[in-house]
């Protein structure tokens, strides 16, 4: 029997989502579809559907420390996606487990408002996040509202999400990729990454089944960092792959639902 030992390996550090659309599922669904092997370390228990969020149950620092130096000491991540966490604590206690175990590839989704609206971040925990986690990553990925939070800006033009960028990533020292959407030119995102500003254009699909979708793409460009393309490239690749889990017209739930993250499997 032939063993694999070729397998790239990315970790996941964000919140489970119970409907399976966001969060730690959705990331583990796209990382896997992407083809590397996924694990994670859950940082809150969320009781949440399509129509919202009703409940968040937090770890312990402590519990999410030893998540994590189980993950580093025994199956070592070629990349890392962080999604949401909630509280300062844990913030510190991520940024403590990356810096010591020489985490590479970060992928930071600064998660603070759910698709339906719900606040998933305190207002202190995104002073802490903006200081620790930021100047580790190797891109951050803000929608418009977010990059706003980040940059103290108004974001209303093109120009402005160039200004925006560039602005989070010279401050941070990371790349940043600024998404699209919000009424702003229809799915194009681009990437500031200190030297260059890249324009991804994307055509909106017509699908209003958009949880998730944040989660998908920085898990998508997690998995191909981990197989070693460039940030370029695998923002491209993930841009790909989102376009088609959103054209699968998945149709769940009574909110905004979940995308097809399977779609390539028959």
């Amino acid at each position: 029997m032939e063993v694999n030992t070729d397998m790239k390996t990315a970790l996941t550090i964000a919140g489970s989502d119970s409907c399976g659309g966001a969060g730690i599922q959705a990331d583990i669904k796209t990382m896997t579809v992407n083809g590397v092997y996924a694990m994670s370390a859950v940082t809150a228990l969320t009781a949440q559907n399509t129509t919202g969020v009703k409940d968040i149950m937090e770890v312990s620092s402590s519990f999410l420390k030893e998540q994590l130096e189980c993950i580093f000491t025994d199956i070592y991540p070629d990349s890392v996606k962080i999604g949401m966490i909630a509280s300062k604590e844990l913030i510190k206690t991520v940024k403590d487990a990356l810096i010591k175990y020489k985490a590479k590839n970060i992928v930071l989704d600064p998660v603070m408002v759910a698709t339906s609206g719900a606040k998933l971040i305190s207002d202190d925990a995104i002073d802490t996040l903006k200081k620790e986690l930021l100047p580790i990553a190797a891109v951050v990925t803000p929608n418009i509202p977010e990059a706003e939070v980040l940059s103290g800006m108004k974001i209303s033009s093109k120009e402005d999400m160039e200004a925006a960028a560039v602005r989070i990533s010279e401050e941070n020292h990371c790349a940043v990729l600024l998404k699209g959407g919000h009424n702003l030119n229809d799915a194009n995102d681009l990437l500031a990454d200190g030297k260059n500003i890249t324009w991804f254009q994307g055509k909106r699909i017509d699908n209003p089944n958009t949880h998730g979708t944040g989660c998908t793409l920085s898990s998508a460009i997690a998995a191909n960092l981990a197989k070693g393309f460039s940030l370029v490239d695998s923002v491209k690749k993930a841009k790909e792959y989102i376009s088609g889990a959103l054209n699968a017209m998945l149709d769940l739930g009574k909110g905004s639902g979940p995308m097809n993250h399977g779609f390539m499997i028959k």
